[in-house]
């Protein structure tokens, strides 16, 4: 049995992780022990307790610290999150002490050879007196022996810069520190460009450092960053090769496996290409690769590195380290910065039914090389964009729910494109994969795209376009044997091997009425000729999809669907929710080839299904819908509608308003202190359906009730993994899953707000 359909434990029941646990998995525990002058005393805070306070930095100045965020204390900092296989996360709220990691960081699904870090380590060195802003730094330091004089070496840390600031917008987290007189500002950026596919398949990310007088004074400084060699796997055993791979404008080390797997994972690691780790052509660079701490050391001691590479060929477990130096001469009142950027470079991205596709960089740039220079030459410009795209969306956010609404955007947009990446499709043309990250590893789950939508159906519609390509091609073309729309194309990324034998996880209603929703909502985002061309191409199998959908309602029975680690309902009122509402969907598709006639049919047809639905569906004895039809009623059973959500995404106003004004004061009594729970007798909800339903009675007050107490939840978990989907209501606990891109969700009321806008800005044409 999958992780993902194991039937979970009482959420209620998990205990809260140790003092020691919380340590180990922050980085803090040699820290700790290292003893109380080697760090901030804000270091020391336990995780999820916003502090402020102050600290001695050099010179006796008073420097404040904070471990609070804005607009949001995400679970984990997004660093360099641009694909399934380039996503590195700080499990903390401060930077200083705490090692980044993949995606995966639950200790949980880790062996006696496995490593979910991703290490990555920043020292500034100020008038000569190394300081630690980033990662577990130790370093070795020799010492005097008090009775024979002799020198001895020791490991150590660094002191520590003093944190005073963290913000995070919806491409970047930006961290603010101060010591030695110097106020440091390190930004990740990974961007989301959209609307723009070649730009969107750069598996990099942007690292900046910047440094600027804090007290008055020029003071002198140099950089230091080093990735370690846990990027290239989650096997620790494994060896690496380090090399230089110098390019016309940067200086860049490339990390890769000795004994590479094409199109293969370890630990949820891709096992085939290379990291790359480089900062652009600049004066003042110095390089080396080796033991991490004798690396550090040479740094410490010297502001510089001499260049060498002894780390050719080492273990994982051998602490290898790729660093890169940069002088930034003597710094004063205006910053002085220097970039870096990482990235996880595989030509052969995924195999599409047999065979190997490419990455969809390969046709814009050819080789890395080249794309790397072009992305180091984009900085700026990459910087302009974000910035309109984070103003964007935090103006979009806080209109439609507010400043909280605003933080669980921010900290949804990456999650969400992280998880797919683009490739050149078997016709030449962009495709996009997703992986459900956590949970199976399927490819191109549709029950993961479909809540994860909205996030597309708001901001980038044809990348919406590019991830239903592959789920399309396959069932016209591929071998899918069945009436109804598949789950996925394959049972393990990056293997889309599909399921010619019908062999699969069947959720019938479940993924067809998606597959239905989700291209009627495209259609109604992009020019009407575009729209026409694109449902005319597959139309017959949306037709064949729809005419499953009208045998198998008003009632589908018992069948599974998405939320299948509650188990399969009999009768469910929210899967039949689903099925009817695609059938109008199917309405809208036929229209918009000009098939009238069918139009009409499909649209009668939802409306009379609805009406079966709203009798059948209504508890006899209470307030509410009940979770399954037939309920004999005063047995309390419901669940949360929040398939309502495509009735209003679509405009196909089948709930009668009634029942959502009835269903809108019944979740309102039911929430608790952190959301609405899934269904009876459950207290675990989901964030992405509980951001439908908001969407769905967006003029109901349960609405801002609903956002604001996510955003409690995602604000204070003491749960430090990449934004979870799947958690308790009462505790604020994480109950499974992280990372996933289900979180697009989060953006359903923002996709209802655009389907306001049809088609392109511009376009006469495009009216629904």
């Amino acid at each position: 049995m999958s992780k993902k359909h194991t039937p979970l434990i009482d959420p209620s029941a998990v205990a809260d992780p140790s003092r020691r646990d919380v340590l180990k998995l922050s980085g803090l525990a040699g820290l700790a022990l290292a003893g109380s002058a080697l760090l901030p005393a804000e270091a020391r805070v336990p995780f999820g307790v916003a502090r402020t306070g102050s600290a001695t930095a050099a010179g006796g100045a008073v420097v404040p610290f904070s471990t609070a965020a804005t607009p949001i204390r995400p679970p984990a900092v997004p660093l360099a999150v641009r694909q399934p296989y380039l996503s590195t996360w700080l499990p903390a709220t401060l930077l200083p002490g705490t090692s980044p990691q993949f995606w995966q960081i639950d200790p949980s699904h880790l062996d006696a050879t496995s490593t979910n870090a991703t290490g990555m380590v920043g020292l500034a060195r100020i008038d000569g007196v190394a300081w630690l802003f980033m990662g577990d730094g130790k370093i070795v330091r020799d010492i005097p022996d008090g009775n024979h004089g002799e020198a001895h070496t020791v490991e150590d840390y660094p002191r520590a810069m003093q944190q005073t600031a963290l913000h995070v917008t919806a491409t970047r987290s930006c961290f603010t520190l101060q010591g030695g007189g110097v106020e440091l500002s390190v930004d990740f950026l990974s961007p989301v460009e959209s609307g723009d596919a070649r730009r969107q398949s750069i598996p990099m990310s942007y690292v900046r450092a910047s440094a600027r007088s804090a007290d008055g004074a020029a003071h002198a400084v140099q950089i230091y960053m080093e990735i370690t060699g846990d990027w290239a796997s989650g096997d620790h055993a494994q060896e690496v090769v380090v090399a230089r791979g110098d390019s016309t404008a940067a200086r860049t080390w490339t990390l890769a496996l000795a004994k590479p797997q094409p199109l293969t994972e370890q630990h949820e690691f891709a096992a085939w290409g290379h990291v790359v780790w480089s900062t652009p052509n600049r004066t003042g660079i110095s390089m080396q690769a080796g033991n991490c701490l004798k690396v550090r050391r040479r740094f410490v001691e010297h502001g510089s590195l001499d260049g060498s590479n002894d780390a050719q060929q080492f273990t994982i477990k051998s602490m290898p380290a790729l660093a890169l130096a940069v002088d930034l001469g003597r710094c004063g009142a205006s910053a002085i910065g220097v970039d870096f950027v990482v990235g996880q470079v595989r030509e052969q991205s995924i195999n599409y039914l047999g065979k190997p596709l490419n990455a969809l960089w390969t046709h814009h740039f050819g080789d890395w090389k080249t794309m790397l220079d072009f992305f180091h030459g984009d900085a700026t410009a990459a910087r302009a964009r974000a910035d309109t795209l984070d103003a964007k969306i935090t103006r979009d956010a806080r209109a439609a729910g507010g400043g909280h609404y605003e933080g669980l955007c921010v900290l949804a947009l990456r999650q969400a494109y992280g998880g797919t990446e683009l490739v050149l499709g078997p016709d030449g043309s962009p495709w996009a994969f997703l992986k459900e990250i956590s949970s199976d590893g399927n490819v191109s789950t549709v029950d993961v795209l479909f809540p994860a939508s909205p996030v597309w159906m708001y901001l980038d519609p044809d990348y919406l376009r590019m991830l239903l390509l592959p789920l399309l091609d396959y069932a016209e073309k591929g071998g899918w044997p069945k009436a109804f729309a598949e789950h996925d194309v394959g049972s393990s990324y990056p293997q889309a091997s599909g399921h010619n034998d019908g062999k699969e996880e069947d959720m019938p209603v479940e993924e067809t009425g998606d597959m239905l929703i989700m291209m009627a909502a495209y259609l109604r985002r992009v020019p009407r000729a575009e729209a026409r061309a694109f449902a005319t191409r597959h139309y017959p199998l949306l037709k064949k999809w729809a005419g499953y959908l009208e045998k198998n309602l008003p009632d589908p029975g018992f069948q599974n669907q998405t939320d299948d680690f509650a188990g399969s309902i009999a009768h469910s009122v929210n899967l039949s929710l689903k099925g009817i509402v695609a059938l109008a969907a199917m309405g809208q598709v036929a229209e918009r080839v000009g098939q009238s006639t069918e139009a009409t049919h499909y649209q009668q047809r939802a409306r009379k299904d609805i009406a079966y639905w709203a009798k059948q569906a209504k508890d006899p004895k209470a307030p509410h819908l009940d979770l399954t039809y037939h309920d004999a009623g005063g047995q309390g059973t419901w669940g949360t509608l929040y398939n309502g959500f495509a009735d209003t995404l679509l405009g196909t106003g089948l709930i009668p308003p009634q029942v959502r004004v009835m269903q809108a004061k019944w979740y309102r009594q039911q929430c608790n202190a952190f959301g609405l729970p899934l269904q009876v007798p459950h207290s675990y909800a989901k964030s992405d359906w509980e951001l439908f339903t908001a969407a769905w009675l967006a003029d109901q007050p349960v609405a801002q009730d609903l956002i604001d107490r996510v955003y409690a939840y995602a604000n204070t978990t003491p749960d430090r993994v990449p934004f979870c989907d799947l958690y308790n209501t009462v505790t604020g606990r994480r109950t499974g899953f992280e990372a996933r891109p289900v979180q697009g969700g989060i953006f359903a009321p923002l996709a209802v707000r655009s389907m306001g806008r049809t088609g392109s800005p511009g376009d006469p044409e495009s009216a629904a």
